[in-house]
């Protein structure tokens, strides 16, 4: 059954949830993993909604097994982190966005859901616009994040996610920037970081390791993404990360 099993209780009051799902230049993967590193964040919880490939991960030095989809926390920032290490099926966006929303049913939890749209100029600073749902709208415009200057739409799970929060009535934000979307982009996840995540969560966030190791991560997440275009038809669904917006 699909559900969000809590692994480690926390005390949280009103938390700022930070999505992290694989999308072009992967930015808003680099900025969860990156808030999660930083703020040596809890392992709070396992996803096992549908769209979720149905396999287990293993790190570096640990032993144990988990999920490839799991929710991180910080309580003593009041912060939540959706990270991911596989991207979630495209067919099964709507599924996946009321599963892991129902988990948060009477909570006061306030997502900020991450965006990466293709940008023409390689060598330019990347722009970042914030769109939002209900009182998501003021608080992108009390923090000065700037409106999108035309019009576009957001796709995968990402757009089934704010699209359930419009459909509910509920409060949301939606950072989007700018990304080169043929490679992983840490330049591109340090703006979203510093111009969108730390006025909405009024944390101060650590960039200067993510610059530094701009060429390890980017290598890193190339090698997520080859091993992605080259699954095998099982898990075939879960390869096109150009449909993820």
């Amino acid at each position: 059954m699909a559900h969000v099993s809590v692994r480690t209780p926390v005390d949280l009051d009103e938390p700022i949830m930070v999505e992290g799902l694989p999308g072009v230049g992967l930015v808003g993967k680099i900025a969860a993993d990156h808030l999660v590193e930083t703020f040596d964040m809890v392992h709070h919880a396992n996803v096992h909604c549908e769209g979720v490939p149905r396999v287990a991960m293993y790190e570096e030095g640990k032993p144990a097994l988990q999920t490839p989809v799991r929710l991180y926390a910080a309580p003593d920032h009041d912060l939540l982190v959706l990270r991911a290490d596989v991207p979630i099926s495209p067919p099964a966006a709507t599924k996946f966005a009321e599963c892991f929303d129902s988990h948060f049913d009477g909570e006061s939890v306030f997502p900020v859901y991450l965006s990466g749209i293709a940008r023409e100029a390689a060598d330019e600073v990347p722009g970042l616009y914030g769109v939002g749902v209900g009182a998501g709208v003021d608080r992108l415009e009390e923090v000065g994040v700037e409106v999108p200057d035309e019009a576009g739409i957001i796709s995968g799970p990402t757009g089934a996610l704010l699209s359930h929060a419009i459909e509910n009535d509920a409060d949301a934000a939606g950072l989007i920037v700018e990304t080169d979307p043929r490679f992983p982009d840490p330049g591109s996840a340090r703006v979203l970081i510093k111009e969108g995540i730390e006025p909405l969560t009024d944390l101060e966030v650590p960039v200067d390791n993510l610059v530094e190791r701009a060429d390890e991560i980017q290598n890193a997440r190339e090698q997520l993404a080859k091993r992605m275009q080259e699954a095998d038809e099982e898990s075939s669904q879960a390869r096109p990360l150009r449909m993820y917006q």
